[in-house]
């Protein structure tokens, strides 16, 4: 199918006429900083016919090292190199034409803060709290309609705006930190400037500015710094294969190789096994890159070098404007492999500590360990991406439950995960979930049965890796993605004006709720103090009739974990066959009802359950 996009035609029909108006529109990045590492920065210049303009500056500490034209004579690319140790400053870059100044502008140099370079990101100690910005808390209503705005808030529809905002993550950051979270990941905040299907912010309308109906810019760096003072960190979720058709930059292109197919839409075929097939034909390979997501999402081609730059200084950019701690990246395996090792080259050089996970939406393990840093890849390919979102881990927990136990069924399927580890070159700082803002919602997933659900929330918060739970499943929310997104993206009960129901409060959340609520609580305050769960080893046991048992110790502690995949039959659990775990401790605590067990030659599990114990000498 032919489709001849506004996008191309304004860039077929433009002229080179000279403007009367000299106005520069737009100038990005909009502010930098002294004493960043990379003492380069390129600034994209936008305005009538800037191109034919030759820019020129005088400040101490400050030279200009190239000039670059692009095929839009409207875009001007300057390379200016800054002096490491030039004092925070304001300095004037004119244009001349001729000898004539045609136009200029004052940029700004702030001074960074004190440590920001050596900040501390998330880990493995942490559990994250995914929301999704529009659907968990409405606390300003004054931004659910702003008038430049193409879609405005109507909650009735499942797929439109709903109105929830920065202001409402801030009003509810102790029930977060409460709950026993360290780490908050939200959807995107930047601007999504569509007429429609706006709300889930991953088609970017304008990569520096937060969009008006979640806040401003400085409401971000607000909820960053509230987080901080309650201990929870912040990660920023980023997109880099594609953006809206309606970004400012796709109205009118730098050049056509900006985008990738941007004659003849077709999408992708979103097959990432592809980057990893060695068998793989150029032609499936090349449409799961350059294929769009979605009409409206044009797919970026960061082979450019300019368009590479722009994205790598506009994430550097709000790592030090905002002060988050972390990032997640969109759609990893979608965009070119040499530039994210490129991105996270230039990130990791500014910021030594920092952490980042790649959603890497594959199946099996050896596609995901791919793309994880470090990973001993034939081709020598290293993404230098020190974190992957477990989906081979995902998919075990939403069937192990569900299944009748065999060779590689029920438990075994969470067995042969774990066992496949050797892959990962960082097992350790996996992401892993049962559930997301692109998934069917985990109640439902284990037929809204409690004990099952209970058997995977232990299980999250005790194997290894980093346990990300989304918004809601402390509630037991429900939702389907065959029912459309809006499904398993429902409003957080409570977090609107006038709700009828408050799920915040206990008062406000049924038996049911509140046994999950409490159940979950536990596992996370248990976990948040425990070091041995967040950095201890691992050793399993392979799965025998219907039971499970690991262990995560030290030479000195050690947690058993047992569960019991029977629907209706109590197991006894003889300690013999875990002697080389179990032998010098000789009781233990209930993780979860604090119970003291005094004796451990025999330990017994009712059917479809889970038991945590802290083993004691």
């Amino acid at each position: 199918m032919k489709l001849k996009y506004s996008i191309v035609l304004l860039f077929l029909l433009q002229g080179t006429v000279w403007a009367d108006d000299s106005k520069i529109e737009r100038v990005e990045p909009p502010f930098w900083w002294t004493g960043m590492s990379n003492p380069q920065l390129q600034l994209l210049v936008y305005g009538k016919d800037i191109s034919v303009t030759v820019p020129e500056l005088n400040h101490p500490g400050i030279v200009i090292t190239g000039v670059s034209k692009v095929t839009n004579p409207n875009y001007l690319f300057v390379e200016l190199e800054i002096s490491k140790d030039i004092p925070p400053c304001e300095f004037e870059i004119f244009f001349k034409k001729g000898k004539s100044v045609y136009t200029s502008f004052k940029y700004e140099l702030r001074g960074r803060k004190q440590g920001s370079s050596s900040r501390k990101s998330f880990n493995k100690s942490d559990a994250v709290y995914l929301l999704m910005p529009d659907r968990f808390s409405n606390g300003d209503t004054s931004n659910d309609n702003i008038p430049e705005m193409l879609e405005q808030c109507d909650r009735s529809d499942p797929d439109g705006r709903h109105g929830g905002d920065i202001a409402g993550i801030i009003n509810h950051l102790n029930y977060i930190r409460d709950l026993g979270f360290t780490a908050i990941w939200s959807n995107p905040l930047v601007e999504n400037n569509n007429p429609f299907y706006s709300y889930h912010g991953y088609a970017i309308t304008d990569f520096y500015r937060i969009d008006p109906r979640f806040g401003t810019n400085d409401d971000y760096t607000r909820l960053v710094n509230e987080s901080h003072k309650r201990g929870l960190k912040v990660i920023m979720d980023m997109v880099f294969n594609h953006c809206s058709i309606h970004h400012w930059l796709m109205q009118n292109l730098p050049g056509t190789d900006w985008i990738n197919n941007n004659d003849e839409f077709y999408r992708s075929n979103f097959r990432a096994s592809t980057i990893t097939d060695p068998y793989a034909s150029v032609y499936d390979r090349d449409k799961m890159l350059t294929g769009w997501f979605d009409t409206h999402m044009a797919d970026l081609d960061q082979r450019n070098e300019f368009l590479a730059r722009y994205l790598i200084q506009n994430t550097i950019w709000w790592i030090e404007f905002s002060g988050i701690d972390g990032i997640r990246i969109d759609t990893q395996p979608y965009s070119y492999r040499n530039f994210m090792t490129e991105w996270s080259n230039a990130i990791f050089t500014e910021y030594p500590k920092f952490n980042v996970v790649g959603e890497t939406w594959l199946q099996q393990e050896a596609m995901t360990a791919y793309f994880q840093k470090d990973a001993l890849n034939k081709d020598g390919y290293n993404s230098g991406i020190p974190s992957v979102t477990d989906f081979p881990m995902y998919y075990a927990l939403n069937k192990a439950f569900n299944e009748k136990d065999g060779w590689t069924e029920g438990l075994l399927s969470l067995y042969y995960v774990l066992a496949q580890d050797f892959l990962y070159a960082h097992p350790d700082n996996n992401l892993i979930f049962c559930d997301n803002h692109d998934l069917d919602r985990y109640f439902p997933k284990v037929n809204s049965n409690i004990k099952k659900w209970k058997m995977g929330m232990g299980f999250l918060l005790t194997t290894r890796g980093i346990p990300c739970i989304y918004y809601g499943t402390e509630l037991l929310m429900t939702g389907e993605e065959k029912k459309g997104h809006g499904s398993i993206r429902k409003d957080f009960p409570g977090g609107w004006p006038g709700d009828s129901v408050n799920a915040f409060t206990s008062a406000g959340r049924n038996k049911a709720q509140n046994e999950a609520f409490n159940y979950l609580k536990t596992l996370l305050k248990w976990r948040l103090n425990n070091k041995l769960i967040q950095y201890g080893k691992l050793k399993q046991f392979i799965p025998e009739n219907e039971i499970y048992v690991y262990f995560r110790y030290t030479d000195d502690e050690c947690v058993m974990v047992a569960l019991n995949n029977s629907n209706n039959e109590m197991k006894a659990l003889k300690p013999e066959r875990f002697d080389e775990c179990m032998k010098n401790y000789k009781y233990a605590r209930n993780v979860v009802t604090g119970e003291v067990i005094n004796y451990l030659t025999v330990l017994t599990l009712p059917p479809k359950s889970i038991l945590i114990l802290e083993l004691k000498k």
